[in-house]
């Protein structure tokens, strides 16, 4: 489908991969297409059941652009970045599977935490270091996933999780090594996907409403629509992306 993707099929798994190494999987706004075109396509596709998102190299994903976030911010103010695509991850109807094979920060750490298992490498790291930006990132998420205290903590510092506390914390559901991260999510998503295809959705809905957290998305939202008009955030963002242009590239 596009250069940034590689879609695959096993049976009635598929896997979405994301092939922006070189920049740790960023999302600008054609790897977020690509995404979401591949989503729009495998949900349409009656063959597949279960689906998993996963990066190459030595990410995840680090989250939004931020080259291309920072343009945005000398246009015409912040723009949403990624989230129309973690948003259609969060609305995709069939299960669906994050494979973190690495760094997981920020917008991707979000994307991780809107689908509905995680399978973490050894190396993966988590990140949600949106009220460092002046953002809110996570904040109606999180707490679904792992607690209100743990999500707090993590979202006020900031601070990186390693895989054995997500692990601990229920962040993630199981770690392996990072030589079995793609079989043991291809297993188990055909584990998943052997089952009925139109109980594993009607399943899906039935627990996405017992922990529904509507107003809270709706009250993130709003946040975020003001703070990324503000000043603070925009010298915050700058700031930090001129940290990343800086730093030396991580090796693989």
């Amino acid at each position: 489908m596009s250069e940034l993707i590689d879609v695959e099929r096993e049976g009635h798994a598929a896997r979405v991969r994301f092939l922006r190494t070189d920049k740790h999987n960023a999302f600008n706004r054609a790897l977020s297409d690509a995404v979401m075109d591949a989503l729009a396509m495998l949900e349409m596709d009656a063959d597949v059941h279960c689906v998993v998102l996963t990066g190459s190299g030595g990410a995840f994903s680090a989250g939004a652009d931020m080259s291309e976030a920072v343009a945005a911010i000398d246009n015409a103010g912040r723009s949403e970045g990624m989230g129309a695509t973690i948003a259609r991850a969060a609305r995709f109807p069939k299960p669906i599977i994050a494979a973190v094979n690495g760094i997981c920060y920020g917008g991707g750490a979000l994307l991780a935490i809107s689908c509905d298992i995680r399978i973490a490498s050894e190396d993966a790291a988590f990140r949600f270091p949106g009220a460092s930006y002046g953002l809110v990132v996570g904040g109606a998420q999180l707490p679904r996933v792992i607690g209100a205290a743990h999500a707090k903590e993590l979202l006020f510092t900031g601070r990186v999780v390693r895989a054995d506390e997500a692990l601990r914390i229920g962040l993630v559901n199981r770690v392996v090594p990072r030589d079995e991260i793609d079989s043991a999510a291809m297993a188990l998503a055909a584990e998943i996907a052997a089952n009925s295809p139109e109980a594993l959705v009607a399943t899906k809905e039935v627990v996405e409403r017992a922990v529904e957290a509507d107003d809270a998305f709706t009250r993130e939202a709003a946040w975020n629509a003001k703070l990324r008009q503000s000043p603070e955030h925009h010298a915050r963002f700058r700031a930090a992306a001129d940290r990343v242009t800086r730093r030396p590239p991580a090796p693989n």
